[in-house]
């Protein structure tokens, strides 16, 4: 995709969501690194039924410490790899407390340290956490780089890479947003709505649904 078009591809899908916000519910920096660790291999929506309960009870990473590994995996049984992922969030809040006064580290290198957390989440947490202009390439990202044409890669961080030329420096503050949202409910998987997309004229897509 040429200069001028990777420009009016996010200038629409900013004017459709000027302000995109994630979908995860999370009450304070610690809370939303849970939750990222906890939407490994889940949705958003089952992440927050089962983080409800558990985020008014649990704030800090003493809290979590407090609450104890079994008492966990009861709130989060109902997502994906519970166990793996109760031991790695018990795990991660001992580290931070350990390591960083209880604070969640604001650098990538210093967060892929903590168990359960991989340079996806850490992008995560940045971005929306901390206002980094990171892109966490999750499967909808992935897809719609191929997809589209902007940034065409073999691996999760190749597009990562290529996003990080290809998107204007004006949007790479909600890049990873928009273009997750977009995927989710607009460019998905296995039949783009392509009669909804404000970007179809300018997508390399030769399957399009219109």
């Amino acid at each position: 995709m040429k200069p001028a078009a990777r420009e009016e591809f996010f200038a629409r899908l900013q004017a459709r969501n000027p302000e995109p916000k994630g979908e995860l519910e999370y009450t304070n920096t610690y809370t939303l690194l849970v939750a990222v660790v906890l939407s490994a291999q889940a949705t958003d929506t089952g992440v927050n039924k089962a983080t409800r309960g558990l985020f008014k009870i649990v704030k800090t990473p003493a809290d979590m410490v407090k609450l104890g590994e079994e008492k966990l995996k009861e709130h989060i049984r109902t997502i994906g790899l519970y166990k793996t992922k109760a031991k790695n969030v018990i795990g991660l809040s001992e580290q931070l407390i350990a390591n960083h006064n209880g604070k969640v580290p604001q650098t990538r290198e210093e967060l892929v340290k903590l168990p359960g957390v991989g340079r996806k989440t850490a992008n995560v947490v940045l971005n929306i956490a901390f206002g980094q202009p990171t892109i966490a390439v999750d499967t909808h990202i992935f897809r719609i780089g191929n997809r589209t044409g902007l940034a065409p890669g073999k691996t999760p961080e190749e597009v990562e890479k290529k996003l990080l030329k290809a998107v204007p420096e004006k949007y790479l503050r909600h890049a990873h947003h928009w273009l997750i949202l977009h995927g989710r409910y607009v460019c998905k998987a296995r039949k783009p709505d392509c009669a909804a997309c404000v970007v179809r004229d300018l997508c390399a897509f030769k399957g399009k649904t219109v």
